[in-house]
């Protein structure tokens, strides 16, 4: 048996945007072209798109792979076409074994049935036996969570609810490929662990994983090897750290220009290792942003803020020059004031945003804001996880018997 679990190769997928008809006398002659000729669109057809573009790359049986970038891309469009709701335009792909997808969160489900009944209709779409179901209901039902709504129509569940369950029939099918879409991202974060785990596991049981994520922190978690999508075509490919930093770099712009309206405003942002400019770095690295102001109209008793944002935009870390014992400035029209901030990247895995604010404390004016200024991606060993690392290290570790032991073993009582 071949090693290679999916592959597409020079795939093109080609859609057509929405028809509009202003008047009856432009409906009818449409109509009636549709149902006598069907002929090839043409390159000049301005409706038309491609959502593809020379699409090629394979992935081994037990790999995990990541597919980012913009909404719009064409992830999804890969997705489907992988798990065969759709057909390429041109090209061909290779599915080997049996293949388990969630796309979308109702994909499969039936409204009026309960969640019972539909894991038995979804898990019969999946190529499931009444048997295996039989035998995994349980499992199933637990891994989701729901067991209270187990028996209501599913028209009543949340879309988190809608999730849980489509993961949870998805996961057990013992797939020989796995595909999971952004859908996962409507569960609750508890659950979504949850899922990796599980994820993790089908991996480890030799399957294949596709998994498709704007929570980079997740992908890099999971995912060793990424494809990054641009416009329709593969922009990178290979290990997902350089992916990830070839993605933020890609999408970062370090040279936003303010209104001249602002009476003062912020004109540059950079993030930099010793190296220079850089937006990946590695937990504890030492980093550096530098922080350009400019001013249209006087201005007096500025102060220059820093602080990070983690990735649901949560403040983790606040300071400011004139906190750190640097004071406050004044600018006449037409100056420009430089600063430079230090600090020690001591996060764990995942993505945070530096943003800056230039303020006046003393009359809690705002001057300007840029939140986030820009995005960095933290590497970190494994083993460390959550928001912030503190370089953790066991000291010391012993095994030793418990009091009372001896009398436990051999068949006495601990006297109270």
């Amino acid at each position: 048996m071949s090693d290679i679990a999916l592959r597409m190769e020079r795939v093109y997928k080609k859609f057509r945007k929405g028809e509009v008809y202003n008047s009856l006398r432009d409906l009818v002659p449409a109509l009636t072209g549709r149902m006598f000729r069907q002929q090839e669109l043409t390159a000049g057809d301005k409706r038309e798109f491609w959502a593809l573009q020379d699409i090629s790359f394979e992935v081994k049986r037990g790999n995990a792979l990541a597919i980012i970038g913009n909404n719009g891309a064409g992830k999804s469009t890969i997705l489907k076409i992988l798990s065969r709701i759709m057909k390429p335009t041109r090209g061909s792909l290779v599915v080997n074994g049996r293949l388990s997808a969630l796309i979308e969160v109702s994909a499969g489900f039936h409204q009026d049935l309960t969640g019972r009944e539909n894991i038995y209709l979804n898990g019969t779409i999946l190529g499931m036996g009444k048997e295996e179901i039989d035998r995994k209901l349980d499992q199933i039902i637990a891994f989701s969570g729901i067991e209270e709504f187990i028996d209501t129509p599913v028209k009543r569940y949340s879309s988190g609810m809608y999730a849980r369950l489509g993961f949870s029939v998805a996961a057990h099918v013992d797939p020989d490929v796995l595909i999971v879409d952004e859908v996962l991202s409507v569960g609750d974060y508890v659950f979504q662990q949850k899922c990796l785990r599980r994820m993790k596991e089908v991996v480890t049981e030799g399957a294949t994983v596709l998994f498709v994520s704007h929570n980079l922190k997740s992908v890099s978690e999971f995912c060793p090897q990424s494809l990054l999508l641009e416009q329709g075509r593969i922009h990178s490919i290979g290990p997902t750290h350089e992916v990830i930093a070839s993605y933020l770099n890609r999408s970062h712009d370090s040279t936003r220009v303010s209104g001249q309206t602002k009476s003062v405003a912020i004109t540059r942002v950079v993030t930099r290792n010793e190296a220079g400019e850089c937006l990946r770095f590695e937990s504890g690295e030492t980093a550096w942003i530098d922080v350009e102001v400019a001013a249209y109209k006087p201005c007096s008793k500025i102060s220059v803020a820093f602080y990070l944002m983690d990735e649901q935009f949560q403040i983790v870390f606040d300071t400011s020059a004139e906190r750190l014992g640097h004071g406050n400035f004044d600018l006449a029209a037409g100056e420009e004031y430089r600063c430079t901030f230090e600090f020690q990247v001591n996060m764990a895995v995942g993505l945070f945003h530096p943003s800056i604010v230039v303020f006046r404390y003393d009359t809690q004016t705002e001057y300007d804001k840029w939140a986030p200024a820009t995005t960095i991606y933290v590497q970190c060993e494994d083993g460390i996880r959550g928001t912030v690392n503190c370089f953790p290290k066991v000291v010391r570790q012993e095994i030793s018997k418990a009091p009372g032991a001896e009398a436990i073993l051999a068949g006495g009582t601990i006297a109270e």
